[in-house]
């Protein structure tokens, strides 16, 4: 059931960006900012005084349990329209799937299926994921709850909509649908063609990782590589100064009570670091920022780039008021936080496990609770730095993160291990089989190890765009892109040139 869309004209939906309360979340919120930064200035450009239409919002009548038909529970999904390039009934559909937060206007305005749609007289569509943004059950985030929350359900969710939204579109029976996605929802782009290819024609899997994994050292392993990388301004003594910040930061934890005071102080920390595991969430923050530098490196509203980091960590070597990379870490601190709008750096283990307990609707929220749960029951990912050569602190170590989901959920390390692997056998892991799926990566992005980087067959390509970030090939066109960027956009067009043309021959072939 589908309740008429109506066209937007309030402000851009903007995520409160509260204190950071855990490593994984301050990621989260600078992929948030991020996102809002290029949704916005998307959405100015798409509202200009030539735009034909606005941006439309509509809600879908979805059921909460999709595979209990008895079950007569259901919710209401958010979902954006953006029809002015749609030329035909029997024109493509572009379907924009939302992931790990909330999906505004400018999710139909930039992009993929935005900057592709004047070219194949498309109907752009993007639909928010269940139990984010403002597509949350009314009951709330308990566990009775959130046992609905899942991949799997979220791949049901697109089945229905891709259905509902053809009969409220009047879209042909023959009109080919393509999914579109950015990490995790790059997956859920790929896994959607894969359970449903009868639903939707092909995808485009941006920055996917369809591998889950428990312990995810090759995160940092990434991180390190690219801050060596000169491409991107990064350089060995980039990487050694990242190291020696790291050390430093160690050392004064170690010395005494006076110098841990002094420390949270200069690092603009929330509270007091006299407790361990609070001494292990501000390391955690710490390669947080680091590892943000690297994934979203140059990409529109970004806080720091590698440059910029490197840039930090190295200047004033002749000073003598102190180690150098420490003084870089502590201004690039300060250049995140106040991006971020935050007052101070979040590093109190109680407060983040009090917050993530949390189980009423905050529209503020940016879903660290319910990501949590994915985490947990689905997809694992947790970033650790405990294989040698890791240049940053090996806290916090798996077991710390792990025990969020023992602290939160209740749920123990063995199940979280079990639903790692059986993620990794329901989808295909690495190796989906899914055809007419092209995956999009960066080389320089720390998720791509846990992708589909290297082409498996004729219907499964693949490209790896070197020195290229976390979904770059998304963002907006910019002056500044590399010519390698410029070229994988190219294919990405060429490769989905291809996929119409079989769908307009079997158009033609049924019209016959």
């Amino acid at each position: 059931m589908a309740i008429e869309p109506v066209p937007w004209l309030g402000p851009l939906l903007l995520v409160s960006l509260w204190a950071s309360s855990a490593p994984a979340s301050l990621l989260r919120r600078l992929g948030e900012h991020i996102l809002r930064f290029q949704e916005s200035s998307a959405l100015g450009l798409g509202l200009g005084p030539d735009s034909v239409t606005l941006p439309k919002e509509g809600w879908l009548e979805q059921p909460l349990d999709p595979f209990n038909a008895s079950d007569r529970r259901s919710f209401l999904q958010r979902y954006w329209v953006n029809d002015q390039h749609w030329t035909s009934q029997d024109g493509p559909v572009f379907l924009h799937l939302g992931g790990e937060g909330s999906l505004g206007p400018g999710s139909v305005m930039r992009g993929h299926p935005a900057s592709l749609a004047p070219i194949w007289g498309a109907l752009v569509i993007s639909l928010e994921h269940r139990f984010y943004g403002l597509s949350i059950p009314a009951e709330g985030l308990d566990m009775a709850q959130l046992h609905f929350l899942s991949s799997r359900h979220a791949l049901a969710d697109a089945a229905s909509a891709r259905l509902t939204l053809s009969r409220l579109f009047n879209v042909s029976s023959t009109s080919p649908w393509i999914c579109f996605g950015g990490s995790y929802a790059g997956s859920l782009a790929a896994w959607a063609r894969l359970k449903f290819p009868h639903l939707f024609f092909a995808s485009i899997a941006s920055s996917a990782p369809v591998r889950a994994i428990l312990d995810f050292s090759k995160y940092n392993d990434v991180v390190s590589r690219s801050l060596m990388n000169t491409a991107i301004g990064g350089s060995l003594e980039c990487r050694a100064a990242a190291s020696a910040a790291f050390a430093e930061v160690e050392r004064r934890l170690r010395a005494s009570e006076r110098a841990r005071a002094a420390l949270s102080s200069e690092l603009g920390a929330c509270g007091s670091l006299e407790r361990a595991e609070d001494q292990a969430e501000l390391l955690g923050a710490l390669q947080a920022l680091v590892g943000g530098a690297v994934q979203y490196d140059g990409q529109a509203g970004a806080p720091l780039s590698v440059r910029q980091l490197c840039r930090l960590l190295l200047e004033d070597r002749g000073n003598c008021s102190g180690p150098a990379p420490y003084r870089g870490i502590r201004r690039a601190v300060q250049v995140v936080t106040h991006s971020l709008g935050q007052k101070c750096l979040s590093i109190s283990r109680a407060e983040t496990v009090a917050q993530l307990r949390v189980t009423e609707i905050q529209v503020s929220s940016v879903g660290d609770r319910q990501w949590l749960y994915q985490t947990c029951t689905e997809f694992g990912y947790y970033v650790t730095c405990e294989v040698p050569g890791c240049p940053f602190s090996q806290l916090p170590a798996l077991p710390s993160e792990l025990e969020l989901c023992e602290q939160v959920f209740g749920l123990s390390t063995s199940s979280v291990a079990q639903a790692v692997a059986q993620t990794n056998s329901y989808y295909g892991g690495q190796t989906p089989g899914a055809t007419q799926v092209l995956f999009v990566n960066g080389d320089a992005d720390p998720w791509h190890v846990l992708s589909v980087t290297q082409t498996l067959g004729p219907s499964e390509p693949a490209l790896l765009i070197p020195s290229a970030s976390h979904c770059l090939d998304m963002a907006p066109e910019r002056p500044s892109d590399s010519p390698s960027l410029r070229l994988a956009r190219q294919k990405i067009s060429q490769q989905l040139q291809t996929w119409l043309g079989l769908a307009k021959e079997s158009q033609v072939r049924g019209a016959v």
